[in-house]
């Protein structure tokens, strides 16, 4: 242990109540908070700013855990700490973390990347239930749109559950040049679109490519529509004209995912019968 927090008023709580809150804090400090043990543990050790667990957390084996493993950590108050918690049930324990960084000229490089476009996406829940359902279908990097609601806005932190850590994502300056740059690397776009030529199963994904997810309620622009290679859609029965941009992504990535378990599978399969393995 550090120190102890008793007041609310404290420096260190105003403070970290103020990065939960303001999007223009974070950025200017380059920090967010993560809650949660999951979320505090599973952050890179060299990036955890400061751990702050409450009185509750430590009485309840929190304090054995912490020292176990030999996390710092500032002591506060359970008073103090509900003025620093964004969740309606904390579990006692958060940190400040320094925010991630990746090279958006790397995600480009990456063999048969598998990445996704963001344009203007507003709904924290959609944007960290991308990035999680991302992780699971091997997704190797995200884009955004300056417009993109706050990564770091700790509504998308939770919804991600730790994937957040793990996908390499970027916020890029002209959202529209993306597609080209990723053409210039051998990534064929395909637009989610209402007015795609093809469905979105039609197509071959087992190399590099990328998808783009638009707006909730108004989709892709026109502009980063007619940059990508290709509009597909997802076929619609009964009166559904569209779906929710997060669940959208994941019919793209996940037929990704499956296409490409198909094609190693079935190379594989042909090594064997040719004695290559």
């Amino acid at each position: 242990m550090l120190v102890r927090i008793e007041s609310q008023k404290s420096g260190q709580v105003r403070r970290v109540a103020a990065l939960q809150k303001k999007s223009r804090l974070r950025r200017e400090e380059g920090c967010f908070v993560v809650e949660g043990i999951k979320m505090v543990l599973e952050a890179p050790a060299e990036r955890r700013e400061t751990v702050y667990a409450s009185d509750s957390f430590l009485r309840q084996g929190g304090e054995e855990q912490l020292g176990r493993l030999g996390i710092p950590y500032t002591e506060v108050s359970d008073q103090a700490f509900r003025a620093m918690t964004d969740t309606m049930t904390p579990q006692g324990i958060l940190a400040v973390v320094r925010a991630l960084s990746w090279n958006e000229s790397d995600l480009y490089k990456k063999e048969n990347a598998l990445l996704l476009i963001l344009e203007n996406l507003q709904d924290p829940g959609n944007l960290g239930t991308i990035i999680r359902a991302g992780e699971g279908a091997g997704v190797t990097g995200v884009i955004m749109s300056r417009d993109t609601v706050d990564i770091y806005n700790p509504k998308v932190i939770r919804s991600t559950m730790g994937s957040i850590y793990r996908v390499p994502f970027v916020t890029a300056e002209d959202l529209a040049e993306v597609p080209a740059r990723c053409r210039r690397h051998g990534i064929r776009s395909f637009a989610a679109h209402l007015q795609g030529t093809a469905d979105y199963d039609e197509k071959d994904y087992q190399q590099g490519c990328a998808f783009l997810i638009g707006n909730e309620a108004a989709g892709l622009s026109r502009t980063l529509a007619e940059a990508a290679d290709e509009l597909v859609k997802i076929p619609m029965k009964g009166a559904v004209e569209s779906l929710n941009a997060a669940v959208a992504a994941s019919v793209f990535m996940y037929e990704a995912a499956r296409q490409r378990r198909r094609g190693s599978a079935g190379k594989q399969q042909k090594q064997v019968k040719t004695g290559q393995i």
